[in-house]
């Protein structure tokens, strides 16, 4: 009777892995690293140097989609364009959005090439916003209020990141809240799940999203050092905490999942507590959840010091945004 309890509980967990993928384990700082940085990358126009940055994207052509905070940390007193398009070699392309934004935080290219961003603070009545732009930066849709920090369906308090599904439904996470919005495509509101805290569906400041080639939403569960995985309609599929503390999530072809770890920190009782785990990017499988690869952070003593966003082309070329260094680095193998 015993052996059989015991097979029946491998058949069962068995059953677990193949429906949510791999369990949650701890994560990983001896991995390998197959990467080499390149810093100093993207060429700013006019002579620009960068401000703080957090969100980085790949377009459907390959072009490279960011923000810099306007030489700053804030652009809410500032008219410099904070978005940027830059094609492969670096060269800036495109730049716009000056004047519309306290702080861009979230950013997304949808399979149109339309850029979407979010205005995570409020000041001088500008913020709490999501834009949707085209490639050239005309203003083709606005979600929230500006300058109204808020959580009903047509308001948001710190909106994070931004994601939009194959079907055109819209995911917006709330770091203010802790919370995740979901829109039609012309805008509705649908639904919204989560609270604060640390159970399942559940957040404490949810920071990046991504989604998968099956539909599901992961979601950068930063400040509880976990990403979370749901359905499209916020029903909880499973919480992964091998990648680290995540800022930035991005996944690649066949499914191949990059999570950017800005803020792991050892000490006991410091911001970012995360024991054993050390700061860099993790490279591995959104698929079962294995980790195989590690890019270490260069500079573990200080507050943030690497990539908090992160993207990835599809030739494997990872680009990782830095709030701390101010930068844009792109690593390759």
């Amino acid at each position: 009777m015993a052996n059989l309890r015991c097979l029946l509980g491998f058949a069962l967990f068995g059953v677990v892995i193949a429906l949510y993928g791999q369990a949650s384990y701890p994560p990983p700082n001896d991995l390998p690293n197959p990467y080499r940085t390149i810093p100093g990358w993207a060429q700013l126009p006019d002579g620009r140097k960068w401000g703080s940055t957090a969100a980085v994207q790949v377009g459907p052509d390959g072009h490279i989609w960011t923000y810099e905070r306007c030489g700053a940390n804030n652009c809410a007193e500032s008219r410099l364009d904070p978005i940027l398009e830059f094609d492969p070699s670096g060269k800036n392309l495109h730049h716009f959005g000056g004047g519309l934004f306290v702080e861009p935080h979230g950013l997304f290219v949808d399979n149109d090439s339309n850029v979407w961003v979010t205005d995570a603070m409020g000041q001088a009545g500008k913020g709490h916003q999501v834009f949707k732009f085209s490639r050239d930066g005309k203003i083709l849709m606005t979600l929230g209020k500006a300058g109204v920090a808020g959580s009903g369906p047509d308001t948001f308090d710190q909106p994070s990141a931004v994601v939009v599904a194959p079907n055109g439904d819209i995911f917006v996470s709330g770091y203010g809240d802790a919370r995740i919005s979901k829109f039609s495509r012309d805008g509705k509101f649908i639904k919204q799940w989560g609270m604060p805290g640390a159970a399942p569906g559940q957040f404490a400041g949810p920071h990046a999203l991504a989604m998968d080639s099956r539909g599901r939403l992961f979601v950068a569960d930063r400040n509880n050092n976990r990403i979370q995985i749901f359905n499209q309609d916020g029903v909880f599929v499973a919480e992964w905490k091998q990648f680290g503390r995540p800022s930035g999530i991005a996944i690649g072809k066949d499914d191949a999942l990059y999570v950017a770890d800005s803020e792991s920190n050892d000490r006991k009782g410091a911001y970012g507590y995360n024991p054993g785990c050390h700061r860099g990017i993790r490279v591995g499988s959104a698929t079962d959840g294995r980790v195989t690869a590690f890019i270490p952070d260069p500079d573990s003593r200080s507050n943030t010091s690497m990539a908090e966003g992160v993207a990835v082309d599809t030739q494997g070329n990872i680009y990782g945004a830095e709030v701390g260094p101010r930068d844009l680095k792109k690593y390759v193998k």
